[in-house]
C-alpha cells in the first residue's frame, strides 16, 4: 500500500501562532523545524512525526484528543511537563476517573491537557501484559 510508509502530520489549528509555537518549543520540548512557505509552523517529535500549527481564527472545534504522546514513563512525564507549566486535567465521572492526573484504560495509562489553543493533548504509557507464572 502506497501510504504504509509515509510520514505523517498532524495538524492543529491555533489561534495565536506565536502563542503556540511557544508552547509547543518550550513547554512541550518539540524540536522547531520552522516556517512552512504557507506561513504555517512546523515542529518534529520522535519518530519523524511532525506537527503543523495552521492559524485559524476560529480556532479548535474538536471535543476530542487530537494528539497523544508515547511515553516509557507516565508519571516522570507528568512531572516534567508541569515544570514546565503544562496544567494536567482531571477526571472524576463513573467511567473516567483520573488519580494524580492519570486514567487507566485497558492496556495503558493516559493523561491529558490543553494547549493554549484549546487543543486537547495526550501523553499515554502501555501497561505491559501481565505474565503469567504458572
Amino acid at each position: 500500500m502506497i501510504l504504509k510508509d509515509a510520514q505523517i502530520t498532524t495538524i492543529l489549528p491555533v489561534i495565536d501562532l506565536e502563542r503556540a509555537k511557544d508552547f509547543y518549543n518550550h513547554k512541550l520540548g518539540l524540536t522547531p523545524i520552522g516556517a512552512s512557505p504557507d506561513g504555517d509552523y512546523l515542529f518534529s517529535s520522535g519518530g519523524g512525526a511532525k506537527i503543523k500549527l495552521i492559524h485559524k481564527e476560529e480556532g479548535t472545534k474538536a471535543e476530542h484528543t487530537a494528539l497523544s504522546f508515547e511515553v516509557s514513563d507516565i508519571g516522570a512525564a507528568i512531572a516534567e511537563l508541569e515544570g514546565q507549566g503544562v496544567v494536567f486535567e482531571d477526571y472524576d465521572l463513573p467511567e473516567f476517573k483520573t488519580e494524580n492526573h492519570v486514567c487507566v484504560l485497558g492496556a495503558e495509562k493516559a493523561a491529558w491537557f490543553v494547549d493554549t489553543e484549546g487543543n486537547i493533548l495526550c501523553i499515554h504509557e502501555a501497561i505491559p501484559p501481565a505474565v503469567n507464572a504458572s
